[in-house]
C-alpha cells in the first residue's frame, strides 16, 4: 500500500500507516525522490508513529532516504519511533545516529524550521562576501 505524502509549504510529510513490505519501502524512496524534485522540497518528515515493528531493511531504507534526499538539498527527520521499536533497533544494532529523529510531528517541524532558518542565514552571509 503506498505511503501518503502530503506537501506542506516547502516540506513533504510521509505518514507511514502500517508495516511496510520491501516493495512499499522502495516505492516510498522513489516517490520521495520524485517529489523532492517536483516540489523543490527543503524538508521531509517521515512519520512512523503507526509502526510497532521495524525490520532491518526498513530501518536501512529510512537512513538511505535521509542520505539521498540530503544530496538533493532536503533535510529529513524521522518522527514517532515507538519505544518498543527504538529498543528493538538498538538491540539489533540499527541506529539513526547519522540522521535526525524527533519525538513527534510537532517536534520534527520545529527542528526543520530551525535547521532551514540556520541554512538560509548562512547562505545569505555567504552570498554577501
Amino acid at each position: 500500500m503506498p505511503v501518503p505524502i502530503l506537501k506542506q509549504g516547502t516540506y513533504l510529510i510521509a505518514s507511514v500507516q502500517s508495516a511496510l513490505t520491501d516493495a512499499d519501502t522502495e516505492r516510498l524512496q522513489d516517490d520521495l525522490m520524485k517529489y523532492v524534485s517536483k516540489y523543490r522540497a527543503q524538508g521531509i518528515i517521515v512519520d512512523v508513529t503507526a509502526i510497532d515493528v521495524m525490520d532491518s531493511f526498513a530501518a536501512r531504507s529510512l537512513r538511505t532516504i535521509a542520505h539521498m534526499t540530503k544530496l538533493r538539498g532536503a533535510e529529513t527527520v524521522i518522527v514517532g519511533l515507538q519505544p518498543e521499536v527504538a529498543f528493538a533497533m538498538v538491540q539489533l544494532g540499527l541506529t539513526f545516529e547519522d540522521m535526525h529523529t524527533a519525538l513527534d510531528l510537532e517536534e520534527g517541524l520545529a527542528w526543520l524550521n530551525i535547521k532551514l532558518d540556520t541554512r538560509r542565514q548562512r547562505d545569505g552571509r555567504d552570498r554577501g562576501r
